[in-house]
C-alpha cells in the first residue's frame, strides 16, 4: 500500500503554553519515532496547504471563524477553559483542516492508496459554533463534507476510536444518513456525551452508533466490540470512503484515561478497517490525529497504526 504522511511545520508553531498536555511535542515524538526505523522510507511525505474558510465553513459558522481569527491577535489566550491558542493558531488550524483535505484529494485522485494526517490541532470534540476540548475546527468533520461537496462521494464514515467521545463530529452529523459516525470511548469520562442510546435523530436515526468502554478494557475488547459490531455495521453501510478519528489516548500508558490499549490494538484496529475498505471503498482510507499526550506511546502506537496502512 502507499501511504502518505501529512505535516506541515507549522503545526509546531500552535503554542498551548507550558504544561499543557495538547503540545507541540507530540509531534516532535512521532517524527522522531518515525526517523528512526525504516518505515519513514514507506511514506509518501506531504505537505500540505491550508484550507479555505468556504472549507471551514462546511462545518462551522461563519461567525464562530472570525471570531478565532480576531481572538488570536491577543495573544496566548482560552477560547474555552480547555482549549488555548496563541498568534499562530488561526493559521495551524487552517493548515490541519486543510491536511486533511489534502489527503483527501491525494487519495482520491489515486497518488495514494491511504494517509495519516499527522496534524494539530486536533479536531472531535469542536462544535459548529464553539472550541472544546484542545479543539479549534472540527478537521474530520470537514473533511467528510469536503468528500461529499468536491468528490460526490455519498457514503461516509467515520471511526472514532479516541478515547473521549467525539461530541463535536456527533453533532455536525446526527440527524445526517449520509455520514455514518461510530465512536469507541471510555464511559463515563469526558465530555460526558456518547450513551449507547443517543443514536441519532430524524434521517439520521440509526447512523450514529455508540459504543462506550468501560475502563479497564483494552487489546481484547476493542477487538471483539470491532468484529461483532463496528464491522457489521460499516459493510452494510457500504461507505464509500472511510475516515479514522484516529486518538491514541487509549493506550495503558496515557495520563488521561483508564482504558488499557496497546499498540498491538491499534495495529490489529487498523488492519480491521483496511479489509471493509477493500470491500467497499477502493482501499480509500484518511486518518486523522486526535488524542495521545504520553509522548513515548503516542509515537508507538501511531508507528503501529501506520505499520498497518502501509501493509
Amino acid at each position: 500500500m502507499k501511504t502518505a504522511l501529512i505535516y506541515h511545520p507549522i503545526y509546531l508553531k500552535h503554542d498551548t503554553g507550558p504544561h499543557h498536555p495538547e503540545r507541540a511535542s507530540r509531534l516532535q515524538a512521532i517524527l522522531r519515532k518515525l526517523q528512526k526505523t525504516d518505515l519513514i522510507n514507506k511514506l509518501q511525505l506531504t505537505e500540505p496547504g491550508k484550507a479555505s474558510i468556504d472549507d471551514i465553513a462546511l462545518v462551522h459558522h461563519r461567525s464562530y471563524i472570525a471570531k478565532v481569527k480576531d481572538a488570536v491577535k491577543n495573544g496566548l489566550l482560552n477560547l474555552d477553559p480547555d482549549t488555548v491558542i496563541s498568534q499562530d493558531s488561526f493559521e495551524a488550524a487552517l493548515f490541519a483542516a486543510g491536511g486533511v483535505i489534502n489527503a483527501i484529494d491525494l487519495v482520491f485522485k489515486g497518488g495514494a492508496d491511504n494517509a495519516f494526517c499527522m496534524v494539530r490541532p486536533p479536531g472531535h470534540h469542536a462544535r459548529p459554533s464553539q472550541a472544546m476540548g484542545f479543539c479549534i475546527f472540527n478537521n474530520i468533520a470537514i473533511a467528510a463534507r469536503y468528500l461529499q461537496k468536491q468528490h460526490g462521494i455519498e457514503r461516509v464514515v467515520v471511526i472514532d476510536w479516541d478515547v473521549h467521545h467525539g461530541n463535536g463530529t456527533e453533532e455536525a452529523f446526527y440527524d445526517d444518513e449520509s455520514v455514518l459516525y461510530i465512536s469507541l470511548h471510555q464511559y463515563p469520562h469526558y465530555p460526558g456525551t456518547g450513551a449507547r442510546e443517543d443514536n441519532g435523530k430524524d434521517k439520521g436515526k440509526g447512523f450514529n452508533l455508540n459504543l462506550p468502554m468501560p475502563a479497564g478494557s483494552g487489546d481484547n475488547e476493542y477487538i471483539k466490540v470491532f468484529k461483532e459490531l463496528v464491522v457489521p455495521k460499516v459493510n452494510s453501510f457500504k461507505p464509500q470512503f472511510i475516515l479514522i478519528s484516529a486518538g491514541f489516548d487509549g493506550h495503558r500508558d496515557d495520563p488521561l484515561s483508564s482504558i488499557t490499549l496497546t499498540e498491538k490494538g491499534y495495529y490489529e484496529m487498523t488492519a480491521i478497517l483496511k479489509e471493509s475498505a477493500k470491500l467497499y471503498s477502493e482501499n480509500r482510507i484518511v486518518s486523522v490525529l486526535e488524542g495521545g499526550y504520553n509522548l513515548f506511546s503516542l509515537a508507538d502506537s501511531v508507528h503501529a497504526h501506520l505499520e498497518a496502512l502501509t501493509t
